[in-house]
């Protein structure tokens, strides 16, 4: 995505509106994640070549994180700091898939698309809340 895209896209006449917007889009994908990690465990652990228990305990943190992101999100103006932490967060959380996809996992086939798609999915997140915070920052 380009630079000149991702400005268009956070650009508002209500700045944190954007901001609001994929932090809100972010903890809806993240918790349905999660909570599809923590209830089917053993069928998503048989399906990724992912161990049940890391699943289940992956699951968790990520609703718990979802929840954390849906608050932020439901503020009128979310902190600066709260919304740069779940970019660094995201961050993080897209190059420790990638790390753990060559370096711990033996995962299935579908583990193999999967865990890409998902970091790149995380990553495109921390880079459109970036964007927001950017405009919002530009704006004041």
């Amino acid at each position: 995505m380009s630079q000149a895209l991702l400005v268009g896209l956070a650009r508002t006449s209500r700045p944190h509106s954007a901001v609001r917007r994929f932090l809100a889009l972010d903890a809806v994908v993240t918790g349905a994640n999660g909570i599809a990690y923590a209830l089917a465990s053993g069928p998503l652990g048989e399906l990724l070549g992912v161990d049940a228990r890391l699943l289940l305990g992956l699951g968790v943190l990520l609703a718990v994180y979802a929840a954390g992101v849906a608050w932020l999100a439901s503020r009128p103006q979310p902190p600066a700091l709260g919304v740069k932490l779940v970019v660094d967060i995201n961050a993080l959380w897209a190059v420790l898939s990638i790390v753990a996809l060559v370096a711990w996992l033996d995962p299935t086939t579908a583990g193999l698309v999967w865990t890409p798609v998902q970091a790149a999915t995380v990553a495109g997140f921390a880079v459109l809340q970036w964007a927001a915070l950017r405009a919002v920052a530009a704006g004041r």
